[in-house]
């Protein structure tokens, strides 16, 4: 088949690899390139950077429907779409032959929206996966083609279920291309009454409340582990953390009360009198670092057991 690719992030490289090896992606769409302030240089998206290294036409329009009379000037038999990151208008939709499909990381109905991994683990889920539908107009809303479970464990974070899925996907995408053009698929409808969405995450999303129970403090740190990074405020830092266990002490001090002190952690009082414990942080302007190394330096002076944190 003759195919367009929408994706940018990470999470779409390795499904528009393996359409570039067993079919012919004549167009790849992807965001812009970002500006990154700290690195002072501009930042190609994954996406982008496999289609120019591999010699696949390549557009990064501001808007997509900026690009509408582009795309669908190019004859193709099908657009597949994985987190791309813009609404892309009925007109794109309907242009190829087969239409276009979706490469989604939840199981639809659940999580619709632009953060359904991170979100899925904020909510403790114990499984998730990938569904592939046809796109509509709404969002996330198309029949389902295809669907796949994995389970969520204990030691998942965003980037490693970013991968899980972004490979699930590879796995799937060619059955169902093949069963698209040989006129078998069988769509089914999303059922209504299970429909939940996974909104893009807000700077409020990033602040540890320790008031709620450890488990969901641990389940927000590692949904935010690498990116954007879940944090507290220490002495006026706000300092992030990326490596963190619920500890199976109980505790009689207020949430948000270091708890206790060891060689590699440090505990912190939750939510009905849980606790956990911190394993790596990273200061503001640092690099990540084991809460080892963090003790060991300038978190000795900082982390006092009974001192209130934020």
């Amino acid at each position: 088949m003759d195919i367009i690719f929408m994706g940018t992030p990470e999470f779409a490289v390795p499904i528009l690899d393996i359409l570039h090896s067993h079919h012919r992606v004549v167009l790849a769409v992807s965001q812009p390139d970002q500006f990154d302030q700290r690195k002072k240089k501009a930042v190609v998206p994954p996406v982008a950077a496999y289609a120019s290294e591999h010699g696949i036409p390549l557009i990064q329009p501001d808007r997509i429907k900026d690009a509408v009379d582009i795309i669908t000037s190019i004859p193709a038999d099908l657009i597949v779409t994985a987190a791309y990151g813009q609404f892309v208008p009925k007109s794109i939709l309907d242009h190829p032959i087969h239409k276009a499909i979706n490469v989604h990381a939840s199981l639809l109905p659940k999580y619709r929206g632009g953060a359904p991994i991170q979100r899925a683990l904020m909510a403790g889920e114990a499984e998730t996966g990938v569904s592939i539908i046809y796109m509509t107009p709404k969002m996330d809303a198309g029949a389902i083609l295809s669907q796949k479970k994995i389970l969520i464990e204990d030691a998942d974070t965003q980037a490693t279920l970013f991968h899980k899925l972004s490979l699930l996907g590879r796995e799937m995408i060619l059955d169902v291309i093949t069963a698209l053009a040989n006129g078998t698929a069988q769509p089914r409808p999303q059922d209504p009454a299970g429909v939940t969405f996974a909104p893009n995450l807000t700077k409020e999303d990033e602040l540890i409340d320790f008031k709620k129970p450890a488990w969901e403090v641990f389940n927000q740190i590692r949904a935010l582990n690498p990116n954007p990074g879940a944090y507290f405020v220490l002495d006026g830092m706000n300092i992030k953390v990326f490596g963190a266990a619920v500890a199976p002490e109980r505790t009689t001090y207020p949430p948000g009360v270091i708890a206790g002190i060891a060689k590699d952690r440090f505990m912190v009082s939750c939510g009905d009198n849980t606790v956990l414990a911190i394993t790596e942080l990273q200061l503001p302007g640092k690099n990540r670092m084991t809460t080892r190394d963090f003790l060991n330096g300038k978190g000795r002076q900082l982390i006092i057991e009974a001192k209130e944190i934020k």
